[in-house]
């Protein structure tokens, strides 16, 4: 809100900033952050000349253009004047005897609280906070820093493992104050023990007072998780590069910029990320499940494994550890293992509809597909609108001939998911087995516009016309078979055959050759019959 300032006697209170002649002014007043206008502008201040809140706020603005940072501002000093009102009645300063003030007037008198999950990621920003009194225990310390700054007490960020909480520090009395937990104070022994912070580095970052530029860096990591969240990986990546550049030895964010790296197929950029911030932080069990992601993605199998074991030698309880080891077995041929490992995770949630399907693919690989249809049909009644387990159900089904059992999978798979173009393929494949060429049609040509660079789906295609008896269509999809890949000898073969049935019979000698030449199985008779008709 805007406030609106009148010349009258003060003993009408308009503003706070007229009422109190022992604090006429907050003390950030003048520095140079109030006046930046973008994050590049905070960056370049001196850390002292910069306000945390505006900074903040200013992130609020780029994140939601429906956000204007600046009014938060005069919210930001009524709750400065405020506390200052109490500890004027109190007679106490603003030091570390006005933390408990402060405590009860945020967390008992306004009922700032922390969100029970990170699953909102308004709930970082600090203009989110200020509307809903709810916070995670970054944005709540964001809060807590901006009034100290206001207040001229020497407080800090601080950060830990997966944590983050403000100290008050004025070189003589040293108190954690938990943001995210009503102001408590726990000692350092605490989130040592809890988080598990690493000690042996002295170049850490965790556990030390925070600069506010390196606050802002931990605000930026956890920025660029929300921009993930949205589906908004180039800006996630640039505000985690920067992150990293502020922070270089936070293990988060270099985790979470190696997530960005993998989600990209940066391989490589991922691994050096994930190594770095294990050299860090190797306590932390899901940046050793996503190296070993990383490593499986380059079919470093082994690499894979290790990692995955490590990450739960240090998380005996992480369920996707578990079916990522698991399908790394599965990918060496190590059933047995592997269903070791997904009955393991079962035991953690047996109602994770997930790891029937997992294991369902597991004894389809070892061929037992009666075993297969059995834990598929777990995973269904778990979840009925699991698409990948009714497709293995539709696999699984092939398999065993059940043909209209295998259709009716495929079909509920892709009432869940539309664009599944396996899918799409197989349920073609089903009726062009059942010679239902009209149908096969209608899902090869579903299957086209997910996947029209792809080859096999226009030969396909290009088949169910043939078998048809639609010479054009089928002519058509053939060629655009061999524009895409001009090695693939059936593709040529099919064409040939078209190019015959339309009685053009120079180019159907050109691809039967061409089939033959790519090592396709070519018919004698077709190949004599198409010779006479040049002669």
């Amino acid at each position: 809100m805007k406030k609106i300032f009148l010349v009258i006697a003060c003993v009408v209170i308009l503003s706070p900033r007229v009422c109190f002649s022992r604090y006429e002014r907050l003390t950030n007043e003048g520095k140079r952050g109030l006046y930046a206008r973008s994050i590049e502008d905070v960056l370049r201040l001196p850390d002292d000349e910069i306000d945390l809140g505006t900074a903040a706020l200013i992130v609020s603005e780029q994140w939601s253009d429906m956000v204007n940072g600046r009014t938060y501002l005069s919210t930001l000093d009524d709750m400065a004047y405020k506390i200052l009102e109490k500890l004027k009645k109190k007679g106490l300063k603003p030091d570390y005897k006005a933390i408990p003030i402060i405590n009860n007037y945020l967390f008992r008198e306004l009922g700032y609280k922390a969100v029970p999950e990170a699953e909102n990621p308004n709930a970082l920003f600090l203009h989110s906070v200020l509307d809903n009194k709810r916070g995670y225990c970054l944005s709540l310390s964001i809060l807590y820093l901006s009034l100290a700054e206001r207040l001229g007490m020497p407080m800090y960020g601080v950060v830990v493992p997966g944590h983050f909480f403000v100290r008050y520090d004025d070189g003589k009395v040293r108190l954690n104050i938990e943001a995210a937990g009503k102001g408590g104070s726990p000692p350092d022994e605490h989130y040592i023990n809890k988080f598990k912070v690493p000690i042996s580095n002295d170049d850490s970052i965790y556990l030390k007072n925070l600069s506010k530029i390196q606050t802002l860096g931990c605000f930026f990591n956890n920025l660029g998780n929300s921009y993930t969240d949205t589906g908004n990986i180039e800006t996630a990546l640039l505000v985690l590069q920067r992150a990293v550049q502020i922070n270089p030895t936070l293990a988060e964010s270099r985790a979470n910029l190696g997530n960005v790296y993998l989600q990209k197929g940066q391989i490589e950029d991922a691994i050096f990320e994930y190594q770095i911030a294990l050299q860090i932080n190797p306590n932390d069990a899901k940046t050793h499940n996503n190296l070993g992601n990383a490593y499986f993605r380059q079919e470093r199998l082994q690499d894979a494994v290790y990692q995955y074991s490590q990450s739960l030698d240090l998380d005996p309880n992480y369920v996707d550890a578990y079916q990522n080891i698991a399908i790394a077995y599965s990918k060496q041929e190590k059933f047995g293992l592997a269903i070791v490992q997904l009955k393991q995770a079962m035991d953690l949630e047996p109602k994770n509809p997930s790891l029937y399907s997992h294991l369902g693919e597991v004894y389809y690989l070892m061929g037992d597909y009666g075993a297969a249809v059995f834990q598929y049909k777990k995973a269904v009644t778990l979840k009925q609108d699991f698409a990948e387990a009714h497709y293995g159900l539709g696999v699984c089904y092939n398999k065993l001939g059940q043909v209209d059992k295998e259709i009716q999978a495929y079909r509920q798979a892709l009432a869940v998911q539309p664009d599944m173009l396996a899918a799409l393929l197989n349920l073609g494949n089903a009726y062009f087995g059942k010679k239902e060429y009209d149908s096969a049609i209608e899902y090869y040509k579903k299957a086209v516009l997910i996947k029209s660079d792809d080859g096999w789906v226009h030969y396909n295609l290009g088949a169910a016309h043939f078998n048809k008896g639609d010479y054009e269509p089928a002519v058509t999809e053939y060629y655009t078979a061999v524009e895409i890949d001009p090695t693939m000898g059936n593709a040529h073969y099919g064409l040939a055959v078209g190019l015959y049935k339309l009685k053009q019979y120079e180019l159907a000698w050109k691809h039967i050759n061409i089939a033959k030449k790519l090592g396709a199985e070519v018919s004698k008779d077709l190949l004599n019959a198409i010779k006479r008709e040049l002669k």
